[in-house]
């Protein structure tokens, strides 16, 4: 870092972001102090060099990076935003001598102002780089060696893919990426299916993922936070909290809780047979009879009862409840915890939940979806095809994409139209330039322009879509409109500044048509059986279905458990289901339940 600011990263911010924690500790940097290291050099706010990068100080870091056998580096100067010169001249030296070592720079992680964001964004990215590299050269080193020299696709954060050259070149841009291929497939379900806003829930072992298509496009943010560290990315929103199949129950001060510790895979829930002895959120389920011992991997895995209520009885004596209790209040209990979550993404952001379409994917999400969707009042739910591996299907819609930034301080009544069309141009070219570089043709480019407003005098901004054609006032509306949506006011009489102008440079890519569903006559009939499923402290006797022998779109009611190969769906009473034109599973409340939902 640049000599004299390197406290920066260490001190980091001084807000709380739990106001009534008081035992509040900031996150542990990835670097610690002792291994920040100054160089001489300083750019003022406008790039221009106060004092030239002294070479002399990088041999002092050469060494240390050999003694002590470090395999990456994060360079983060003062203004490198603004001109880039000085850290591409000290990645050059240091790359000449240290051939074998990731080096990370912080101008083209984060080309935005705010040091200590920009610096934990490029050490976040130099954390994970030989990690990512490693693999990625693997990869490819195999498949040549299998024959399959194709073009290998990453997905990243923003929704986009790039290639396994960029990827390694980025490796921060893979961070999150996974549940954001469950967020493109929404946006691809949007379009077959015509509903514009959906709600996608992602319950897998470990996590929940939510994420918001709204107007068929998903919702993006230029800033994320992983464990607590800021990160200045490109990245499209999704909420986590610690709550999946695989959710252990405990007790603390005699309650009983969910979370967010998880069995994981090895050893699994109890139910699994490789050792797990806690009940999780999956004993649960198979106790009340919405799992059975054969509904995982089409029935070539087989569940444990007698594992799984062995491992309720030794949580349910401490607390003197029966097993029975105790396996409803694991379910319950995650899926209130699952429920506020969807709340902390909608209601508290002036969304209305209602207006939209539940899409539930991930091995476990169909299995709580209709139980979700009633607290929150939502009358339809979703099921695609094949919800284990939605996520998977939905990278495979994506296309090319990365984000430009450049910084662009002016006050919105001081905007020089033509100086916004240079910036604006300057950033589409250094886009078509990598298109270019990914093999993009040019009639498959496409370009889109935002920039980051905000009221002169507030820190956070808005990013504001545009084209080329706006003019200033048009911009400056949309921002009011936006900043009443968002925070419940706007300030149209009151100045407004522009802080950054951003690109997102998206190449097309080809792919096959998604082929819609064709009915035909239902020759055998999809049930295969039926069993007891306890629900809501009633015994219930529930039709099972095989959702691959559905042909037709007959509508079937509810209490029903619908198994497939990669997961389970369990829909109660007071609900119907049928399959839509593309082969979904749409379930939808067909007379109000009788009692509340436990």
């Amino acid at each position: 870092m640049t000599a004299g600011i390197s406290d920066s990263y260490t001190i980091a911010r001084g807000h709380r972001t739990r106001l009534y924690q008081l035992q509040y500790r900031k996150p542990d940097q990835l670097v610690p102090r002792r291994d920040v290291h100054e160089v001489r050099e300083r750019l003022a706010w406008d790039g221009s060099v106060v004092e030239p990068l002294n070479k002399d100080d990088l041999e002092a870091a050469i060494n240390i990076v050999r003694r002590e056998g470090i395999n990456a580096i994060a360079i983060c100067f003062l203004h490198a935003f603004t001109n880039p010169a000085h850290e591409h001249r000290a990645r050059d030296i240091l790359r000449a001598a240290l051939p074998e070592v990731s080096i990370s720079l912080s101008s083209d992680i984060a080309r935005e102002w705010r040091e200590y964001e920009r610096a934990s964004s490029v050490t976040m990215d130099a954390y994970v780089a030989p990690v990512v590299e490693l693999y990625l050269k693997t990869l490819r080193t195999e498949l040549n060696q299998a024959g399959m020299n194709k073009t290998i696709y990453v997905m990243r954060s923003n929704g986009g893919v790039m290639t396994d050259r960029m990827a390694r070149d980025q490796p921060i841009s893979t961070l999150l990426s996974g549940p954001v291929g469950g967020t493109i497939g929404c946006v691809q379900l949007s379009k077959d299916t015509g509903r514009a806003n959906l709600l996608g829930i992602d319950m897998g072992g470990t996590s929940f993922d939510l994420t918001l298509v709204i107007e068929g496009q998903p919702q993006l943010s230029t800033e994320a936070s992983l464990e607590g560290l800021p990160l200045l990315m490109s990245v499209v929103d999704i909420h986590t909290i610690g709550t999946g199949g695989g959710s252990i129950a405990w007790i603390e001060a005699g309650g009983l809780r969910v979370g967010p510790k998880s069995a994981g895979s090895q050893p699994g829930p109890a139910c699994y047979g490789r050792g797990g002895t806690q009940p999780t959120v999956t004993d649960a389920n198979l106790f009340l009879g919405r799992l059975g011992t054969h509904s995982l991997l089409g029935g070539r895995m087989t569940l444990d009862v007698d594992a799984s209520k062995r491992a309720m009885t030794q949580l349910a004596r401490p607390l003197g409840i029966t097993e029975l209790a105790l396996a409803e209040g694991i379910v319950a209990i995650s899926n209130a915890k699952m429920a506020d979550a969807m709340r902390t993404i909608t209601v508290e952001k002036g969304i209305d939940p209602r207006e939209f379409t539940l899409v539930a994917y991930g091995g476990a999400g169909p299995m709580h979806a209709v139980e979700l969707a009633y607290e929150l009042e939502i009358g339809e739910i979703l099921i695609p095809r094949f919800p284990g591996t939605f996520s998977a299907w939905g990278m495979l819609q994506s296309d090319i994409r990365s984000d430009f930034t450049a910084n662009f301080f002016v006050p919105a009544h001081q905007v020089d139209p033509a100086a916004l069309r240079r910036v604006y141009q300057s950033l589409q070219d250094q886009g078509r330039a990598l298109l270019e570089q990914e093999n993009v043709t040019p009639e498959n480019m496409v370009f889109a322009l935002a920039a980051d407003l905000r009221y002169i005098g507030q820190e956070n901004t808005l990013t504001i879509p545009f084209s080329t054609g706006s003019r200033v006032p048009e911009v400056l509306r949309a921002f009011h409109n936006a900043h009443e949506r968002r925070f419940g006011h706007a300030q149209p009489n009151s100045p407004v500044e522009f802080v950054n102008l951003r690109l997102a440079a998206v190449g097309r890519l080809a792919r096959d048509r998604r082929q819609s569903f064709t009915p035909t006559p239902q020759l055998t009939s999809p049930i295969i059986g039926e069993r007891e499923v306890i629900f809501g402290g009633q015994t219930l006797r529930a039709n099972i279905f095989n959702r691959a022998l559905f042909t037709d779109q007959t509508r079937y009611t509810g209490p029903a458990v619908i198994e497939e190969e990669s997961a389970t769906t369990f829909v109660p009473s007071g609900y119907q289901f049928q399959l839509d034109d593309w082969g979904n599973l749409v379930i939808q409340r067909s007379v109000q339940p009788a009692r509340a939902f436990p």
